[in-house]
């Protein structure tokens, strides 16, 4: 079976993504959420053919029966090929080695459910098109398919499949990890049991991109980490996609994140750049398409979040920049909470969701920028003289959330004549300035095309 078979179950994510951004109708903030029908596909690592023949392994003009034995003998730079099955554990001491599959054949190495498959402990180490499956089972020893444990290490075009953990880089640098498919255990349950698909502890300057990872606990969990690019990769059925703990500077960009608990879990770091992401559909116990926690200092632009149970969720989170994002069809299109301040959120669209926001706090927000603020697709613009700007305030979050909030007995009343007049007061009285979130300039038109999305959607 070739490439493209084996991974068949990784392209679904792409029409779920589709079927997200082209089926949601658009509704005022009061109505119900759209939930897209469509799921990914799930893939199987039983559906991989299985690679049965004896492992042959080739270094120059010697052939091995033994992985281990043909990477013992490569001088520094050269290449092991392989076809052919290998069970056993390998590690490889020596610098500049690659392995990699021989021309017009498969290979695969089986751990045999103990400890780590494939140990790279020597610098420059290159793995290349090669399936590395059935690692230990012990989250507790970080049994993992590949551990990396020297810097520069590529593993590129590989499979990592039964594993605990996938992919796991121990405090060393540089290391570039794309194109490979990761799948964990579906079996293993509930997935707090799994370990993560790529596992990045102390290391800087790393990649990550154009991966696809499922059935782990985290896809990308990041713990000390710093400096690195995550970019391309499509995360499905995990507990997050991704996640970060106390890891600064680094870059998540152009990912997308479906079916999961939560799409981007970012904790307790600062100076990171999350560009041009989709979270789409996550609605489990927590339910976020990125969530906030304890991060400053931050750019939020230019993602996608859609269809989840909360957009974005902010808790104790300072000084961030939010802008140019599309959200759209969640439940809660941006919920802050607990300590959150000095946020600037600008030139977002805010589509469709049942309630735009949900401000737990006892300050006034205000969301837009000097002249411009946001598009809000339940707020009644009078753009007067034609500037692209509505003359008219929004609150999206003000007196009525906050009685509602102190108050559950009165969510009954929240569509009655007098809450209405109240919200309405709340849009033009500047005198009413209660705690919540006010624009100031909402935008009369989206700076996104969500209506040529859904136009398309029903020509066809």
């Amino acid at each position: 079976m070739d490439d493209a078979g084996l991974e068949r179950g990784f392209v679904a994510l792409v029409v779920v993504v589709a079927a997200a951004l082209a089926g949601v109708t658009v509704a005022p903030t009061s109505a119900a959420a759209p939930t897209p029908e469509a799921t990914a596909e799930r893939p199987d690592y039983d559906a991989f053919d299985p690679v049965t023949e004896a492992g042959v392994a080739t270094v120059g003009d010697e052939s091995f029966d033994s992985l281990q034995r043909a990477v013992d003998a490569a001088e520094p730079g050269e290449t092991v090929r392989i076809s052919g099955r290998f069970d056993e554990r390998v590690v490889v001491n020596t610098t500049g080695v690659t392995i990699t599959t021989a021309a017009d054949a498969r290979a695969a190495i089986n751990g045999g459910r103990e400890g780590d498959v494939l140990t790279i402990r020597a610098a420059n180490v290159t793995v290349r098109d090669v399936w590395v499956r059935n690692s230990g089972m012990d989250t507790s020893t970080n049994d993992a398919g590949v551990w990396i444990d020297a810097p520069n290490a590529t593993v590129v075009d590989s499979r990592v499949t039964e594993i605990t953990f996938g992919v796991w880089v121990d405090g060393v640098d540089d290391a570039t990890l794309r194109n490979n498919t990761v799948v964990g255990r579906e079996n293993v349950t509930p997935r707090s049991y799994r370990g993560n698909g790529i596992q990045l502890w102390k290391t800087t300057g790393t990649l990550v991109a154009d991966n696809r990872i499922t059935d782990a606990r985290d896809g990308i969990y990041y713990s000390w980490a710093s400096n690195v690019t995550a970019r391309g990769n499509e995360l499905w059925d995990l507990r997050y996609g991704v996640h970060y703990m106390y890891s600064h500077g680094n870059r998540l960009a152009n990912n997308t994140a479906v079916d999961n608990d939560v799409g981007y879990a970012l904790m307790l770091s600062e100076r990171l750049t999350v560009v041009n992401n989709t979270a789409a559909n996550n609605t489990g116990t927590s339910g976020h398409g990125i969530l906030l926690k304890r991060i400053d200092y931050s750019t939020i632009r230019g993602n996608e979040f859609v269809d989840n149970q909360r957009g974005i969720y902010s808790l104790n989170s300072a000084d961030n920049e939010l802008r140019g994002n599309l959200v759209l069809g969640n439940e809660i299109g941006f919920h802050l909470t607990a300590g959150t301040h000095g946020e600037e959120v600008v030139n977002n669209s805010f589509v469709g969701n049942r309630r735009p926001v949900q401000a737990v706090t006892s300050d006034t927000h205000v969301w837009n920028g000097s002249e411009r603020g946001n598009y809000w697709s339940g707020a009644d613009a009078a753009d007067l003289d034609d500037d692209g700007v509505s003359e008219l305030r929004y609150r999206p979050a003000g007196l009525v959330e906050k009685l509602v909030r102190e108050q559950p007995a009165a969510a009954v009343f929240t569509n009655s004549p007098a809450f209405e007049a109240l919200r309405r007061a709340e849009r033009t009285l500047p005198v009413l300035d209660a705690p919540g979130v006010v624009d100031y300039h909402p935008l009369e038109r989206s700076p996104h095309d969500w209506r040529d999305h859904h136009a398309r959607d029903n020509d066809d």
